[in-house]
């Protein structure tokens, strides 16, 4: 099977993409495939570069990766590619729009609002809300833009930066609590891993930077670890996740709240998914057979 791994990409997120697909290129079987890396430097290169292949792996992060786009320019293509579908990745790539459908699921989440400009800031709601809060970029990923803001002459400023990044903008509830993320493969959850940032939240730097964070695979105490696996469960049911996916959550005085779902997980050398899955002797070439597996 000829494989494209398309990595690259448009967004904010172009690097962690190459470090992404570089990783995958070297960690794929090449005496099961035909490895081929793609990099895409703008939208249309897609069209000429994947037209001879059998198979999509798809490495990009961010807008025209996880937000749908490519999942559907591939399916018109009639190639099979990595990952959830167009709808399922739109959803959850917009940050309120997927906390709607959880909260309309009883899922926990931290409460919310979400602009499109400064003049929109409720800021009745947020105080209501209480402080701290998290701006963020509605699309965004890897923490880019994303900021805790303690008190409300902050907001104003946090907002302005978020939108350079983004046309909307979620301000939610900070929940102060312990990180932790939930890998899934084709609907069952692989081990709990916690995250001790060594910063003030689980930013950028924390996230791509050796050292920049302590990421250790967990066994939760039972009736946590309960809680955690069904609200993952119902997260990939609810959303329509396929082959794999990840549940970001805070744990505050023993309760879960989903962050968000990432369906096209980071696969460098320091990602969580490859971590997890470390965890029940899955290698990271094992764990990308069983993608493709479970995707086609």
């Amino acid at each position: 099977m000829k494989i494209g791994v398309i990595m690259g990409g448009i967004s904010s997120e172009r690097e962690v993409s190459l470090n992404s697909g570089k990783e995958i290129v070297n960690c794929l079987d090449k005496n099961k495939y035909e490895v081929v890396p793609i990099v895409i430097d703008k939208k249309r290169d897609v069209l000429e570069k994947v037209k001879d292949i059998d198979f999509a792996f798809i490495a990009l992060h961010g807008k025209f990766g996880e937000d749908g786009t490519i999942q559907s320019v591939l399916e018109t293509m009639d190639i099979p590619y990595s990952g959830c579908g167009p709808l399922t990745s739109a959803i959850c790539m917009d940050k309120d729009m997927s906390k709607k459908v959880l909260k309309s699921a009883d899922i926990n989440t931290a409460k919310w609002i979400c602009v499109k400009s400064i003049e929109e800031i409720d800021y009745d709601k947020l105080d209501e809300i209480g402080y701290p809060v998290v701006v963020k970029p509605n699309c965004g990923g890897s923490s880019v833009a994303t900021n805790i803001v303690k008190k409300k002459e902050d907001i104003e400023n946090n907002v302005k930066l978020a939108l350079d990044y983004d046309t909307e903008v979620v301000i939610e509830k900070y929940i102060q609590g312990d990180e932790i993320t939930c890998c899934m493969l084709k609907g069952k959850t692989l081990p709990v891993i916690a995250i001790k940032p060594n910063a003030e939240f689980f930013d950028y730097t924390a996230k791509y930077a050796d050292g920049g964070s302590d990421e250790i695979v967990v066994e939760l105490e039972k009736s946590l670890q309960e809680k955690v696996e069904k609200i993952c469960v119902q997260c990939w049911e609810v959303l329509k996740c396929k082959s794999y996916a990840r549940v970001d959550m805070i744990v505050e005085n023993g309760i879960p709240y989903v962050l968000e779902l990432n369906t096209l997980p980071g696969l460098t050398k320091n990602s969580l998914f490859p971590k997890s899955a470390g965890g029940v002797d899955i290698s990271f070439s094992q764990l990308l057979d069983k993608v493709i597996q479970y995707s086609l």
